[in-house]
């Protein structure tokens, strides 16, 4: 009886399988045309799930195995179950029992990744998603089971027939338990639902640059996608679910709801109204119509379950009435890129928040807080604080800094950045400018020319000022020449080197090279050029600034300038790529949007557990919100503050100090008692 059920049951599953999955496409498909090479994209994918997930997802090294056992068990399995039971090969003489053997090995494997699923779901992380995925477990237990005890007969392990009607009964009903979670919840709607999601949007990834190849590493890809702004029919952000493109749609229901977004948010840890795994399940629902009264996580602090609905056309942020998302969860993201650095299926939440921004600053003009004011000052002198353009270099008067309108050419091209404006940050742009001195570096600044990077503008959601800032440094950096440009602004440094590129920047202009200042640094020392002081004060950590560690992968260069000033790092427990954030990111202090604590002040607690005396930063940013924290007894100074108090004169036969002498004397050389430099 069973024998001439099974095909049936299988391809019953698999056509209604096909059917969801043409209504699932039928949903992303309200999105936007996007630019995505299909053929290339599917040839790609194995690879890009084998390496770049695994990669991510092979930080928990126990559900790495779990998942490998179970999703890999699954997919073997189930091929071989449509070749040995539903086109009936497990009757062949020749291939019966290969094809039957190897049945057994990938249902067992699946059923033993199924017990740790089942562990991992008894007493579960309060990150992690219940109500239907609490399920999955018996699930996937029941569908590997059953494949397994139905399969033996096919090898003669036990005769066909073997057992009561009810055994063939209960066998039959836990098959179609196990199909129709595997098969038909995979593409209409359950905890199955992301690996048939999720594959295809890994091979229609809106960021296909970050996935590796077998060459090599993948490109880290973090810069904002340009807006068409010539275009007049083009949508000013996104005010629909619908106005997302539909790779982007794709990504979002490829969520498996693991929270790791959630566990790493800053803004939810504070209490903000904002937590990453439920703004993209508020977007599903959005995308298919509906409340999210069905949602079995965590809510946004303050939000309770059930007051948020809407549909693929109705606006997301609804000025009346019930909305898809609030305003103030948007304005709560720092855009620290932790959600996106954790996401196992690599979804893209930053781009998402920004894109909704720049609807309700473009089209509403509704950015909150002193976001207004400050779009508005760069605008009309084209820095945030809305100084005065020309009293850019009042902090300098004394310093007699080079400028590039009287040389033209020089080596490196210092980029101040609106810390000009800052009194702290003074100190910090005096110190580099020491320590660029010292080192004999043939540098000069913009002075009055340069502008504000656009940073902030950008992530506020202000597209067209963004572009009209970075088009205008573009401009006047193309009438120089330089071999690179460095700054002390992790910001700047990203906009720079990452987004200046699709409005003719340095991708164009083949000879700017842009390195943070931590980075150029420990490049002098290494280049013997700089000789330090051993250090004696006490202990110290480094926060990692969320723009230059996961926006750009720089975690050693600050930490090699450190270990050369004599300085062993404690390191925070959260650091390098989960660093946690300052909370001075994505114009947030400007929005200021309240929790229940802040985010500076968790980021002081940290380095107060990693028992510091100083915490040693590389962002202008990060050092106003970490000194901006009262009740703490470390020290917050820049690191180039730290290598300009440290400096000593070098000794007489350590070369010219000119780029052609970069090697004159070896890093390793033990350092000269000499005179500390002053000036």
């Amino acid at each position: 009886m069973l024998e001439s059920l099974l095909p049936i049951l299988i391809f019953s599953a698999l056509a209604l399988a096909v059917i969801g999955a043409v209504r699932r496409i039928r949903l992303w498909r309200q999105g936007r045309p996007a630019r995505v090479d299909l053929l290339r994209g599917l040839a790609a994918m194995p690879r890009r799930y084998l390496v770049d997930l695994h990669h991510v997802v092979a930080r928990d090294k126990v559900m790495s195995n779990t998942h490998v056992a179970t999703a890999g068990g699954f997919v073997a399995a189930a091929v071989l179950m449509i070749l040995v039971h539903g086109l009936g090969l497990g009757s062949s003489e020749r291939m019966g029992p290969i094809l039957g053997g190897l049945l057994l090995l990938a249902s067992a494997a699946m059923f033993v990744g199924s017990l740790f699923v089942a562990k991992r779901r008894r007493d579960p992380p309060a990150r992690l998603s219940k109500g239907p995925w609490m399920r999955l477990p018996k699930s996937l237990m029941a569908f590997s089971a059953s494949v397994f005890l139905l399969t033996l007969p096919t090898l003669g392990i036990l005769p066909a027939g073997t057992g009561s009607v009810i055994l063939a009964l209960a066998l039959a009903a836990a098959l179609v338990w196990g199909l129709g979670e595997m098969f038909f919840g995979m593409t209409w709607g359950g905890p199955m639902k992301h690996a048939f999601a999720g594959a295809l949007h890994l091979a229609f990834h809106r960021r296909p640059e970050r996935f590796s190849t077998k060459g090599g590493e993948g490109n880290r890809s973090t810069g904002l996608k340009a807006l068409n702004l010539d275009d007049a029919k083009a949508p000013l952000g996104v005010e629909t679910p619908s106005d997302f493109t539909w790779n982007q749609l794709l990504g979002f229901d490829a969520c498996v709801q693991c929270g790791r977004c959630e566990a790493m948010c800053p803004a939810f840890a504070a209490g903000q109204p904002l937590n990453p795994k439920k703004l993209i399940q508020d977007m599903v629902v959005g995308m298919a119509g509906g409340s999210d009264a069905g949602y079995a996580g965590r809510p946004y602090p303050g939000k309770p379950i059930g007051e948020h609905a809407g549909s693929p056309h109705g606006p997301i942020v609804a000025r009346e009435g019930t909305a898809l998302v609030d305003a103030e969860t948007l304005w709560s993201c720092t855009t620290c890129r932790a959600c996106v650095e954790e996401c196992p299926m690599m979804i893209e939440h930053v781009d998402a928040i920004v894109d909704m921004r720049r609807f309700l600053t473009l089209e509403q003009g509704n950015t909150p807080g002193k976001g207004a004011e400050v779009l508005d000052n760069l605008i009309a002198t084209d820095n945030p604080g809305g100084f005065d353009p020309g009293s850019r270099m009042h902090w300098a008067a004394d310093l007699d800094l080079p400028l590039m309108r009287d040389l033209g050419q020089v080596d490196v091209l210092l980029w101040l950045g609106d810390g000009v404006f800052d009194m702290r940050n003074q100190r910090t742009l005096r110190a580099l400018v020491k320590v660029l001195r010292a080192a004999g570096v043939d540098f000069a600044v913009l002075g009055n020319e340069e502008r504000d990077s656009g940073d902030v503008a950008r992530r506020l959601g202000d597209e067209a000022t963004f572009q009209s800032l970075a088009k205008r440094n573009i401009a006047t950096l193309s009438q120089y020449r330089f071999q690179c440009i460095v700054t002390c602004d992790p910001h700047s440094f990203h906009v720079l080197k990452n987004e200046y590129g699709e409005l003719g920047g340095p991708d164009v202009n083949a000879n700017w090279e842009v390195r943070h200042h931590s980075t150029y640094i420990a490049e002098l020392f290494e280049a013997g050029r700089l000789h330090f002081l051993p250090w004696k004060g006490g202990s110290v950590t480094y926060h990692d600034p969320c723009y230059l560690g996961r926006y750009n992968g720089e975690y050693e260069a600050p930490r090699n300038v450190l270990k050369a000033l004599g300085i062993e790092v404690a390191e925070m427990q959260r650091s390098g790529f989960r660093s946690r954030c300052c909370g001075g990111g994505g114009g947030a202090p400007i929005i200021d949007i309240p929790g229940k604590q802040r985010i500076p002040d968790m980021r002081m607690n940290d380095v107060k557990e990693a028992g510091a005396e100083l915490v040693a930063v590389g962002c202008p940013q990060c050092t106003a919100m970490l000194e901006g924290v009262v009740d703490t007894t470390a020290e917050v100074r820049d690191i180039a503050e730290l290598v300009a108090d440290a400096l000593v004169e070098p000794p007489a036969d350590a070369g010219s100090g000119r780029d052609g002498d970069r090697a004159s004397q070896p890093a390793a050389e033990a350092r000269p008692v000499a005179k500390e430099v002053t000036s």
